[in-house]
């Protein structure tokens, strides 16, 4: 945490804006992680909630609205459009529900254009808030990026929260089996909803962080071909895992980049090929390294033993440890 408060200070205004970036990805990947990576269900139209979140956060700025009112229409509307589609779609399986999902991006991009009084068509809309207040002595992208790691963090934390907890077991029995769970009285259908709506409401707040860090959205955020680079940064990060949503969203921001260095115009090839690569050598994705760590740990401390209980002594009253029987012949003979 400390580390965290200070690295904004630091950092120059790039690395900064980058971090920002890949904040607002992985929350965006962790939505989908959830309704995918958790729950099973195939999902192809995050992306277009991450739109919408951005599109009625412009909105509400651009309108002088309270930024708290806008954080809450940004988070409640992309989940009432979720709920409204996994009631029609959650009883659906495999390519049924896909080709839902799939339409929501695509109806969605010329919806956008279409509905231009609101969001200024294909031109798009720019909103700028966010700015550092005054007092604090921080520049605007120092503030922004608290802002990124607060709000980010949070929806981190209550995310890992559920999946850890009664939730997260029902909806791993679900992904496991839907017909286990209904023998013993699980609702697939309900809980594939509750993942596919909490899902949608991370996704507007991806969408409230994106105008946050990048103040622009336009038709083209919630195209389809984001939705399948967004899709391939959660199997790279690693599918059912937090800290994959995270290396899902350093992938997403970063990779195009660095492709973009070494030929422009190969880009997509390598990008493909990337994925190709971790698919073959790490089916769990990048996330899948760091369980041999955490089992190499456990292992250590568990070859240490437990620590000998501490028994009053029957002569100080302090507090010893229990004697054996070789001790206890020693002493009496």
């Amino acid at each position: 945490m400390v580390v965290l408060a200070v690295l904004p200070l630091v950092f120059p205004e790039s690395v900064n804006e980058i971090i920002a970036r890949i904040g607002v990805f992985a929350v965006a990947v962790l939505g989908l992680n959830l309704v995918m990576g958790y729950t099973g269900q195939v999902s192809l139209g995050q992306i277009f909630f991450l739109g919408l979140g951005a599109y009625v956060t412009a909105y509400g700025v651009s309108n002088d609205w309270n930024i708290v009112v806008v954080f809450v229409l940004a988070c409640t509307i992309p989940a009432v459009v979720g709920l409204l589609v996994a009631l029609a779609a959650a009883r659906l399986g495999g390519l049924a529900i896909a080709m839902v999902t799939v339409a929501l991006p695509i109806v969605g991009v010329p919806l956008a254009k279409r509905l231009s009084d609101y969001t200024g068509g294909s031109q798009g809309l720019s909103a700028r808030f966010g700015d550092a207040p005054e007092g604090t002595g921080l520049y605007d992208d120092q503030w922004r990026l608290y802002l990124v790691l607060a709000i980010g963090g949070a929806v981190f934390l209550l995310t890992r929260n559920l999946v850890r907890g009664k939730y997260g077991r029902v909806f791993a029995i679900v992904k496991k089996n839907e017909n286990v769970a209904s023998s013993v009285g699980i609702s697939p259908y309900r809980y594939k909803v509750l993942a596919f709506t909490l899902a949608s409401l991370i996704g507007g707040v991806s969408g409230f962080l994106y105008m946050l860090v990048i103040q622009y959205t336009s038709p083209e955020t919630m195209s389809f071909g984001h939705s399948i680079q967004l899709l391939a940064a959660m199997v790279i990060g690693g599918a059912g895992s937090i800290l994959g949503s995270i290396l899902g969203g350093a992938y997403y921001v970063l990779v195009p980049q660095l492709t973009n260095l070494v030929d422009p115009s190969l880009t997509a090839l390598l990008q493909g090929a990337t994925l190709l690569v971790v698919l073959f050598v790490l089916p769990g994705g990048l996330a899948s390294l760091a369980r041999p760590l955490g089992r190499g740990r456990r292992s250590s401390h568990d070859r240490r033993g437990p620590t000998p209980p501490i028994t009053p002594s029957a002569t100080t009253g302090s507090g010893t440890a229990a004697e054996t029987p070789e001790t206890e012949r020693q002493g009496h003979p």
